[in-house]
Formats: structure tokens, sequence, C-alpha cells
């Protein structure tokens, strides 16, 4: 089935659900019920507060009303008409689309933003049963044409979004045209919810989330922290390696600097309010880019020193509501692997090409060999939501294309999902359950060196501006953690392990062995756990399997007088025998082939 009529046939069947909800609970007070990726959902005002074990109740009504092969009919009605039948049929947020309708020409109120769009004097509803939707559809023909169903879980969303607005019942459900898609899927969720980093992550001693400490602030814990500072040494090391300098800014900034920055105006909404310092106001930072520009301006530059690429793994704060925070996924403070090119026009090409080279190298090193690359543009409908002059925007879309087709990278046009302040390229990982992550990002801006009057003196003895490239590889720490996380379910290289291998002693005799033996490791940078506490070796050979470690030694007394070691390695049910030397060489080749 296309896509399209795959998504007719979700959004059909959002509308049985709530036909069957009506049915079940006739006070129901119905919000919106839009398609999502791979189903549907209803938000929905009900008198009393369902479960989990309440959906295959509703299940069963929406496949009792599905074999009656229901018609979807539709009607169209003046505005008032419409007004008046679902203050009729008691429904309050039908009634508050429609004023918006009227007012806006548009469900959508947004303040900030000038809508002017058309206004409508007539609207759409389509009735299926008894449940009567403001509806613009369009739908399948009758129930006879929705495939297979499955309502998978219920949560909490407040009413378009606003936190002041009342809370109503989400019901999601999955939808497809057979069977064995439906159990294909189901299948795969199953898989991603024990590879999920919000469970695994904790389990294994990386990270917690805990409100004491605030909302979507992740804290990490000591294996955590050793695998993070892993990456950004491997990382860094390579950045410097390609010419970039490193550089630090500071948390926090003069307001003034984000108004010149455009972020103000422009992105304001995902920023924390002022903070008030004696007669000054400061942001949290939302974004590196101001600091660098301030560092460029700090002395004069000649066209020798170009191109200029800074980079900082700098932590950046960000508001997201609480209902759209998700592991570290979706956090408040992350820390990007941040970097921002200056070049000159003749060296763009170059520039480009060779942060996407960097960009696979990079994602190939840490295991990610499929992704698809997509060429976000802006919405020529909508350039009052961009900064910049066409003939910018031009140069910079273009560029960006010459580059992706000189290296032969397929990619998907998407309008409307650049930047503020330019075109980008983002990356989408798939990870090990074929799943889409955003992960690395390039962005061409012409805008930003001409706010901050970035400039540099050319051959000539004049002053010429440069062109910025904003570019992150890993895009945040957090996010890309939480990937490898899911993506491994755990088990990460031996490279990446905050603990490659796992030393346990069997008795107390044992124990001064293990440590010695902990200590020749670690003469070669290997990072290894002992345990030599007083518990069985059984015990302490399954907490090893659950940490995911990748070598076990177990150390009694025939270890200790045999020239061989007894190796578990992770995954592998055989033990081997290793001499120690063969054993270290095997786990420092693994380690530099980063396998």
């Amino acid at each position: 089935m296309k896509k399209e009529k795959l998504e007719i046939m979700r959004h059909s069947t959002s509308h049985l659900m709530a036909a069957a909800i009506l049915e079940l609970y006739p006070k129901a007070k119905f919000g919106i019920g839009p398609v999502i990726e791979n189903g549907f959902y209803y938000d929905i005002d009900l008198p009393k507060q369902l479960s989990i074990n309440d959906l295959p109740k509703i299940e069963k009504k929406m496949k009792e009303l599905a074999k009656k092969n229901l018609k979807f009919e539709r009607k169209e009605m003046t505005i008032n008409q419409a007004m008046k039948l679902f203050k009729d049929l008691n429904q309050p947020y039908k009634i508050e689309l429609l004023e918006d309708i009227k007012k806006y020409g548009t469900t959508i109120k947004n303040k900030k933003l000038e809508i002017k769009e058309k206004k409508q004097n007539k609207v759409s509803i389509y009735k299926l049963g008894k449940f009567i939707d403001l509806c613009r559809g369009p739908h399948v023909k009758s129930t006879k044409e929705i495939g297979v169903f499955k309502l998978i879980k219920i949560a909490g969303a407040y009413w378009r979004g606003d936190i002041k607005n009342k809370m109503l019942q989400r019901i999601y459900g999955i939808a497809f045209e057979t069977k064995e898609e439906l159990d294909k899927f189901l299948e795969i969720q199953k898989e991603a919810e024990k590879r999920d980093h919000r469970k695994i992550g904790p389990e294994l001693g990386l990270f917690i989330l805990d409100e004491k400490f605030g909302q979507g602030l992740p804290l990490w814990l000591p294996k955590g922290a050793i695998m993070r500072q892993i990456m950004e040494d491997f990382i860094l090391k390579e950045y410097l390696k390609r010419g970039y300098q490193l550089v630090r800014t500071p948390h926090i900034a003069n307001l003034e600097l984000f108004k010149t920055s455009g972020h103000w105006n422009f992105y304001r909404e995902s920023m924390y309010s002022p903070i008030k310092v004696e007669n000054e106001e400061y942001m949290i930072k939302p974004m590196n880019c101001p600091g660098h520009l301030i560092i460029y301006k700090n002395s004069i530059h000649s066209y020798r020193e170009f191109p200029i690429r800074y980079t900082e793994l700098g932590t950046v704060y960000r508001y997201e509501k609480s209902g759209t925070l998700h592991g570290l996924i979706r956090v408040r403070g992350f820390t990007q692997d941040d970097a921002h090119i200056l070049c000159r026009p003749q060296q763009l090409h170059q520039e480009l090409v060779g942060v996407i080279k960097l960009t696979k190298f990079i994602l190939k090193s840490f295991g990610l060999k499929n992704y698809n690359v997509y060429l976000s543009l802006r919405d020529q409908k909508n350039k009052k939501k961009y900064m910049g002059s066409n003939k910018i925007w031009d140069l910079s879309e273009k560029a960006l294309i010459k580059a992706l087709e000189s290296e032969k990278i397929e990619y998907k046009k998407v309008v409307g999902e650049a930047a503020f302040y330019g075109p980008k390229i983002d990356v989408k990982v798939k990870d090990a359950l074929n799943r889409e992550w955003q992960i690395s990002t390039l962005q061409v801006d012409f805008n930003l060196p001409e706010r901050f009057d970035i400039t540099y003196i050319n051959e000539k003895g004049k002053k010429e501006r440069p062109i910025m490239l904003h570019r992150a590889l890993l895009g945040s720490l957090e996010r890309f953690t939480g990937l490898l996380i899911e993506h491994y379910a755990g088990a990460f290289p031996v490279w990446l392990s905050p603990v490659q291998i796992y030393i346990a002693s069997v008795g107390k005799r044992h124990r001064k062995f293990a440590q010695k033996l902990a200590n020749e490791f670690k003469k070669y940078d290997l990072r290894v756990e002992v345990n030599n506490l007083n518990e069985t070796i059984g015990y302490k050979v399954r907490t090893a399997e659950k940490q995911k470690i990748p070598y076990i030694l177990v150390i009694g007394d025939k270890e200790m007088k045999s020239k061989y070691l007894n190796v578990r390695e992770r995954g592998k049910k055989k033990i081997k025998k290793m001499i120690k030397k063969k054993f270290i060489e095997k786990v420092l080749k693994e380690i530099e082939k980063k396998k």
C-alpha cells in the first residue's frame, strides 16, 4: 500500500477508535486525532481514567463496528452551522477549533506568527456511526477498507500542548494493511523495549535522570562519564588532526549577543528567560556560535589564515516541554561536538566536502554505517521565518547540493526544515532495528558573519566577509550515547566499553593475584574491574555478564599456577585458554581497529 493510502487508512482508524469510545463512554469529549508514524492517536476528555487494561475492550468494540461496514459520510456546512452541531453534541474542543478557523483561517493559533491564510466560511465534517468529527479528510469509503490495528498505550497530553490547559487522555494505536506487517512491527517494538536506553543506561551504571536535580538534565555516573570521556578524546583527537582549533566559551552570555545573532527573535521559544545581573541581562546559552564569533573578532585576520576551524565540546541549554523529554534523546542541557568553520568563497566546496568525509569516518568508527541524508531547504512560501537575502539562500543551497553530488551521496530534499539562518544537511543514522536517529548536521551561514560584522583582509589589503559553516557530527553527546546504547543493546565494542576486562577471584587467597593481574593490564591503559568481594564465583560471573563486559577472567588455584588465562568472551559459551601476552595483544588490537 502506498504511503498516502496507508495514512488515509490510519486516520480512518483513529475515527473508528473514537466511534468505539463514544459507544462505550457516551460522555467522551474529543480533541484531535491525527496520523503519526505507524499509526494514530486521539486526545480524549473522559469521565474516567483509562488504563492499559481498558484497551482490549475498546479494540473489541472497534472490531464490532468495523464488521458492520460503516460508511464514512462527508458533509460540508458553514462554520456557524458546525458550531451549532458540536454545541448540541456537547463537544467543546471542536467548538474551540472552529472559533480559531473563523478568526485565523486555521486551527493553529500562534501569536508570534502573522497568519494570513485565506479565511474560509465552510468546513467539512465526517460521520461514522454515532461519531461526528470536524475533519478535512480524506477517509476510506467504509470500515471494510480498514486493515489490522492494535491499541498500544495511553498517555497524558495537555490540550493543544499548553500546560495551562486541561490534560486529556491520549490513546495511541498502530495500523497496517496486513497482520504480517503488524506482527513484524510488534516484534521490533518488543526488541526496542529490550534496548531502551532509559532502562539499560541506569542498569549499566551509565547515567540517571532525577527530577530532584531537574527534568531533562542527565547525571553521568562513573562508568558513563568514562565512556563519554573516551568518545570526547577520540573525536577531539580526530578534529585536531584535521586542523581544528580548540576553544572554550562560558555557559552564560549577555542577552545582547543573542539579539545580534538573531536567536532572540527567531529562537526565543526554545531559550530560557534572561538572568538579571546588576544592570545587565544574561542568557543561559542555547548555541555556541556567537561565542566563537566573538573569539574570532578578538584579532584581525588575514586571508592566509583561512580556513579557520574552531571546535568546542560546548554545553548548551534549551527549553523543551516536559512532555517531550525522553531519556538522553531529548534533554534540556546537552553537549555538542560543535564546530564553526570560517572560509573564503573559493574554499567553500572543499570545506563542505571535508566535513562530509569526516562525518562518514566518525560514524563508521562508532560502527554506524547505515544512514540517510536529508537536505533541509527554505520554504519559499514562508520567507519571514528566515534571515538573509534570496541571493544568499540560493548560493548556500547550491553549494550544499554540489558537495553532496560530488561525493556521490544520495539525499532527499526537505522543504521548510532549514535553520532560520541557512540551509543544512542532516544525517539520520539507522540503528540495529533500522530506526532513524537525527545525529549529524552541517549548515551554511552567510548571515551571522554579516550580523557580527566578521571580516578578514584579502590579497588586496581590503576587508572581505567570510562564509561560516556550523557542524556537529555526533550532534549531542547525550543523544549519541542514547543511540549507541540502543544500537548495541549495551554490549559496546571493546574500545568503547567502560570496563573492558572483569577479574573475579574465587576466594580470599586469590585476591592479591587478581589485583596484581589487573595492575598489569592497567599499564596498557586497559580498563579493568576486580571483584574481590565475598560472593560466590557464579554470582560474580553473572554480574559481569549482566554488565555486558567484553572479557571475564576467573582467578582460582588453577589460574594462579598456570601460565594460561581462562578467558570468557562476551556472547560466547566456550572458555578460551590464552597466554597473558597473547590476550593483551588481542584486546589491544580490537581497540586499535575499533571492532
